[in-house]
């Protein structure tokens, strides 16, 4: 048990205790109230018939008021009798008299004040006293005693137990939760982070509850990253293996045949300008998602930069047998880094101008909207399988459809990271007709003038 058990028992019992012993004093003090209160009856018809029955007795003897009684209980049906008890503590008529209304009789006619209407009377004829009293509705007139009230302890000792059992219930009910959060964050601290809280909530509709959902949505997502990491580390040694293995057939070449070193130069540098070119993809990869917090910002026009990029393209896919179409007009600012917006946007128009078939077009579209850019890529290509759709955008992306390509696989992975860090989205679909299309969606703002800029 934590320390917040004991917190939630303490409290919750003490509030109960308190509680409990304020009840169990009401029960005791309504307990203790004088027997007359609660054995005698009262009010004008009570006090009637006890004057008549005293008048009576007083001007025509014990033997009158037994006829006048008699009659009385022939004609009455249903209420409380009169008494008239002598010293002896017998009955006139003989009838069994309820102790506790006796009791309560003979107390309230001893005391100097005069009784309460109707309660008791005492009369004295010739050398006897009597007592005369109505007991309340609800007295047993027969002997036998009332069972006796419980205990003064009885009322505070369930109060308390009660108390106890509830604390107890609630404080395990706010515990429990607590304890399973607790090992789930160990479990996470030791690495195991496919630990989930919520299947031991159960129907909880709280806020630890909600603790518990929130700490699986992290714990997901820390299994996420480092999943992406290891196959980050995996995919780079696999990429880094590859030339590495090839210089050191170059050398090895190169030291078997020293008078013609020219083959094995070339390729010696050029599988260093692979790896150089692998390092510097990687070392920008790595920067965008660390985050670009403290880089400085400009105001980029991007229109202007992507039609320059289209240009060079445009030069580039004609060269192959290709060709690239640009559409857009205008102006559309950011403030942002024009470094990492023009390889976001050449990632995308090259890869396109890669893939798509000899004779075809790239047509890139720039359609600005009143707070956003759309960036529009698409291609005559093979296209992608729809389940690697959301896939292409993660490093070292390989196809499982066969189709092979110069490059590393880091470009629309670096895309996507430049896009997210400026506020914007990137998403591919295929075309109906054959082909992909990449859509890059960038928050913008009115431009300003080059000397308001400076």
């Amino acid at each position: 048990m934590g320390r917040l058990f004991w917190k939630f028992f303490f409290a919750f019992w003490g509030a109960l205790l308190a509680a409990g012993i304020a009840v169990g004093s009401a029960v005791v003090l309504l307990r203790d109230r004088p027997e007359s209160d609660v054995d005698l009856a009262a009010g004008p018809r009570a006090a009637f018939l006890v004057r008549t029955a005293a008048a009576t007795l007083v001007h025509g003897g014990p033997e009158g008021l037994r006829q006048m009684m008699r009659e009385w209980q022939g004609e009455r049906r249903g209420g409380p009798p009169l008494f008239v008890v002598d010293g002896a503590g017998r009955d006139l008529l003989g009838r069994p008299v309820p102790p506790q209304a006796l009791a309560a009789a003979r107390q309230l006619s001893a005391q100097p004040l005069p009784p309460r209407e109707g309660a008791a009377r005492r009369v004295v004829v010739g050398q006897t006293e009597y007592l005369l009293f109505i007991p309340a509705e609800g007295v047993r007139a027969h002997p036998h005693p009332r069972r006796p009230p419980p205990p003064a302890w009885l009322p505070l000792a369930a109060g308390l137990l009660g108390s106890l059992v509830f604390s107890a219930l609630l404080a395990w009910y706010f515990a429990k939760p607590v304890r399973h959060l607790r090992w789930a964050f160990d479990a996470a601290a030791e690495g195991r982070l496919e630990v989930r809280v919520q299947p031991h909530m159960g129907g909880r509709r709280d806020e630890i509850a909600d603790l518990g959902r929130d700490f699986d949505r992290m714990a997901a997502r820390l299994q996420a990253l480092m999943a992406a990491q290891r196959r980050l580390l995996h995919d780079v040694s696999h990429e880094l293996r590859s030339p590495l293995a090839r210089l050191q057939a170059a050398i090895g070449l190169l030291r078997q045949n020293p008078a013609e070193p020219d083959a094995s130069l070339a390729r010696i540098e050029r599988e260093s300008e692979r790896l150089g070119e692998l390092v510097g993809e990687l070392l920008t990869l790595s920067r965008l998602e660390a985050g670009m917090a403290g880089a400085a910002t400009e105001r980029v026009d991007l229109v202007e930069l992507v039609a320059a990029i289209a240009d060079d393209a445009r030069f580039e896919a004609r060269a192959g047998g290709r060709d690239l179409r640009f559409s857009g007009s205008g102006e559309a600012c950011l403030q942002g880094r024009a470094e990492l917006l023009h390889r976001a946007c050449e990632n995308v128009i090259r890869n396109a101008v890669k893939f798509t078939r000899p004779g075809t077009a790239v047509e890139v579209t720039l359609e600005r909207s009143a707070d956003a850019l759309r960036v529009s890529v698409c291609d005559r290509g093979p296209g992608v399988p729809e389940q690697d759709l959301d896939a292409i955008f993660e490093p070292f992306y390989r196809s499982g459809d066969g189709t092979q390509a110069a490059g590393f696989g880091l470009g629309l992975a670096i895309a996507r990271r430049a896009v997210e860090a400026h506020g914007g989205t990137i998403a591919a679909a295929n075309r109906p007709e054959g082909g992909l299309c990449v859509e890059i969606r960038l928050p913008v703002r009115p431009c300003a003038s080059k000397a308001g800029a400076a």
